[in-house]
């Protein structure tokens, strides 16, 4: 899969909260009610009272599309409800709504790993795709990002935006100690080590290896960065002991020398904090977070971050990086008008909404970001251009992460080795694979 335009895990069952709150991006947004008024809406008002309940956790790079749908698209006969809500609010809530009778939402902010996990409890939005393709101009939406939307051949979710893995650094200290931007793993490695060497910063690498979530993500990108999956596109069997799964959980462990010892307990917000107050100077996040590392107020070295692009596990590989995509979603157990919510949706992603993303978010409207108004477009640019995936569209995906990552971190901890942690990861994801029957 290529991606040749600037765009950018998941919703699941409440049992897996924890793997997904680590795809969330940061808090807070530019673009207030007010000034989302001004984008217009050209939709078919509803000739009856109508109200629209929304589910949307708040972040700088969903308000600007929630504000612009309830602001802009409301009128004396259609109403929006939407309460301010975290990540781990919208997860639980999801599960909740979808799998109801009747739903308490009728438009829910979805991921990538939403689409297989629901995808018999979501509305196909494919006829209203064709019908208004034109007149919402969503031929200009990214391809990779709908396909990032797209199950068994059926499109579920309009995307608003994405995220994509990319790495933040201390352009300081790395002109200082004469140091390049890693375009290899071997490369990271040195640079790390020569930062701690140096002693201007105990532990310069961080990454979000939280135990209980984001450490499944890491280690998948190590199989996407080798052109594989989970499941080897030829013997169609899982990777854990394979050759490439090995090398994706032993390059972490490899690195943990360089980051702190705490790192399994680590999420996106705590890496970027490690950023923040400079006990860190090489991180790894989506990009949906770069911005705030811009922002005087968070941060004394504002001016001292460079980002560049993901490195590749081995010389000549892909980037260790995904695109995660986030889209509006119908759950088939509303009560209001389907058109009517696809319309709306459609209009909260117009152009002049997808800059006042802009660089919070890397909208799904091409054409929109540029390394004008977005610091980090390069950087993430060449993760695109390079072939980085969209997660695995499977239904055991969620399932399989949650109940093997125990192993990858006692792996990458040394509680057991390497192999023993992948061949127990082996034996309790087949018996997932084999419970979900696909």
């Amino acid at each position: 899969m290529r991606h040749t335009q600037v765009a950018r895990y998941a919703i699941g069952a409440l049992g897996v909260s924890s793997l997904l709150l680590a795809s969330a991006c940061g808090a807070g947004s530019k673009t207030g009610a007010a000034q989302a008024k001004n984008v217009g809406c050209d939709i078919t008002q509803p000739t009856s009272s109508t109200t629209v309940n929304v589910l949307a956790y708040n972040s700088s790079a969903i308000d600007p599309f929630t504000n612009t749908m309830i602001a802009s698209c409301g009128s004396d006969t259609l109403k929006f409800k939407h309460d301010p809500i975290d990540f781990a609010g919208q997860v639980q809530k999801t599960a909740t709504t979808l799998n109801g009778t009747t739903g308490t939402y009728d438009i829910v902010e979805g991921y990538s790993l939403v689409i297989p996990q629901y995808a018999d409890k979501l509305e196909p939005l494919d006829s209203y795709f064709a019908k208004y393709k034109d007149k919402f101009k969503l031929g200009d939406l990214d391809k990779t990002m709908l396909e990032g939307m797209t199950y068994d051949g059926k499109l579920y979710g309009l995307p608003t935006q994405a995220n994509v893995t990319t790495f933040a650094y201390r352009k300081d200290i790395f002109d200082e100690l004469g140091i390049q931007p890693p375009k290899t793993f071997e490369e990271l490695k040195a640079a790390a080590a020569k930062i701690q060497a140096s002693g201007k910063v105990k532990y310069p690498l961080a990454m979000p290896l939280l135990a209980s979530g984001d450490i499944s993500t890491r280690y998948s990108l190590g199989l996407y960065s080798q052109g594989t999956s989970y499941i080897d596109p030829t013997t169609k069997k899982l990777t854990f002991t394979s050759p490439a799964g090995t090398k994706s959980l032993q390059w972490l462990k490899d690195l943990t020398p360089y980051m702190d010892p705490q790192v399994t307990t680590f999420d996106q917000p705590k890496v970027q904090q490690q950023m923040f107050n400079g006990t860190a100077a090489i991180a790894e996040m989506y990009s949906g977070r770069m911005l705030d590392l811009t922002q005087e107020k968070n941060s004394k070295y504002y001016k001292d971050f460079g980002f560049f692009t993901a490195p590749s596990l081995e010389p000549g590989g892909k980037p260790w990086a995904t695109v995660s995509v986030d889209g509006w979603t119908i759950p088939k157990n509303t009560k209001v008008d389907k058109d009517l919510l696809f319309q709306v949706m459609a209009a909260s992603i117009s152009e002049a909404a997808a800059k006042d993303a802009v660089p919070a978010a890397l909208p799904s409207r091409t054409g929109i970001a540029n390394a004008s108004n977005m610091p980090w477009y390069d950087a993430v640019q060449g993760a695109l251009s390079a072939g980085a995936p969209t997660p695995p569209m499977e239904r055991w995906t969620s399932d399989l992460q949650t109940q093997t990552r125990e192993f990858l971190a006692q792996g990458i901890t040394g509680k057991v080795s390497v192999q023993d942690a992948l061949q127990k990861a082996q034996a309790v994801g087949e018996k997932v694979i084999a419970a979900d029957g696909s």
